[in-house]
């Protein structure tokens, strides 16, 4: 069994735990369990149970398939659903989002625990330069639609404009990176995913500085932590960390080599990674030739998020 949760690995679990049903018995039960009934034009299930089964799946998002999928493994005690569920929780991160602050403009922000028992944190300056998102974050992650509803704080409205306020949005963001052209360049790329595959797609969150209990919750005092270039709150306590690297993460200002520079940077990938964060580095000389790294990057946001191309 795959350790890694993603959507073609739970999709096909599903398929499988369902795949004791009669034909007759599954089309019903697709239908019980929320997912669309079979159109006039389609195949009917024995034709092929579990292809049936992977078509309703395909147009859920990762949130609405992981809920699915529990129900599943409730109702039908499917050891390997119920296996593959328990390795995906494993890998997330534990916890609860208490704070999230990101994207300041201008010098870092500087935050202090005042309390290490409840992770109570504070700003004490520069909290007027960066955004903090404090909401409760389900096992869905953060997509860029609850981000701009929150940046907006207009849940409620029904004529909302959501493609002005995620412009507004995006545009505040890229502001946090107007001195760093390499990350300006990989925001960019990403952010077109939200226009070729919808709002849904999970939101790139830059220059983030506090992110989660587990982690901050030992650093006690004032918090030192280098700020993360970007950060992706996936479904599933799934956390990606993205970094880029330029010569200050291996070389002194003249140039010459700086291992402890370097050492420094890979123990704190370490603690990340044992916190359960996946920490993905690109080099700057990657994003160098423009029109090649923008390929190379939207390639790889598309396998990172299994979205079709």
């Amino acid at each position: 069994m795959p350790s890694k949760l993603t959507h073609r690995t739970l999709s096909d679990a599903i398929a499988n735990a369902l795949y004791v049903l009669s034909a007759h018995e599954l089309a019903d039960e697709c239908v019980r369990l929320g997912m669309a009934p079979q159109s006039p034009e389609e195949d009917a299930p024995m034709s092929g149970k579990v292809r049936y089964v992977k078509r309703r799946l395909s147009t859920l998002s990762m949130g609405e398939l992981l809920s699915l999928a529990h129900t599943v493994n409730a109702e039908h005690d499917h050891a390997p659903l119920a296996h593959l569920l328990a390795l995906g929780n494993a890998r997330g991160v534990d916890g609860e989002l208490k704070n999230l602050i990101f994207a300041a403009v201008g010098p870092k922000p500087r935050i202090v625990l005042r309390d290490a028992v409840n992770n109570v944190i504070e700003i004490t300056e520069g909290a007027d330069r960066a955004l903090v998102y404090d909401r409760p974050l389900g096992e869905a992650g953060l997509s860029w639609r609850a981000l701009v509803r929150w940046h907006a704080s207009d849940d409620n409205i029904t004529d909302f404009d959501e493609l002005a306020a995620g412009r507004a949005l995006y545009t505040r963001l890229l502001k946090s990176m107007e001195d760093n052209s390499a990350e300006r360049l990989l925001f960019s790329v990403y952010a077109r995913l939200y226009a070729s595959h919808g709002f849904d797609v999970p939101a790139l969150v830059p220059q983030v500085y506090l992110h989660y209990d587990p982690y901050t919750r030992r650093a006690g005092g004032t918090l030192h932590r280098q700020r993360m270039d970007f950060l992706l709150l996936l479904p599933g306590r799934r956390r990606v960390v993205l970094e880029i690297d330029g010569r200050q993460h291996y070389a002194n200002d003249d140039g010459s080599a700086a291992p402890d520079r370097y050492a420094k940077m890979v123990a704190e990938d370490r603690r990340l990674r044992l916190a359960g964060y996946e920490v993905y580095r690109f080099g700057g000389k990657e994003l160098v030739d423009r029109p090649a790294a923008k390929d190379m990057l939207r390639t790889f946001f598309l396998d990172l998020l299994e979205l079709p191309s």
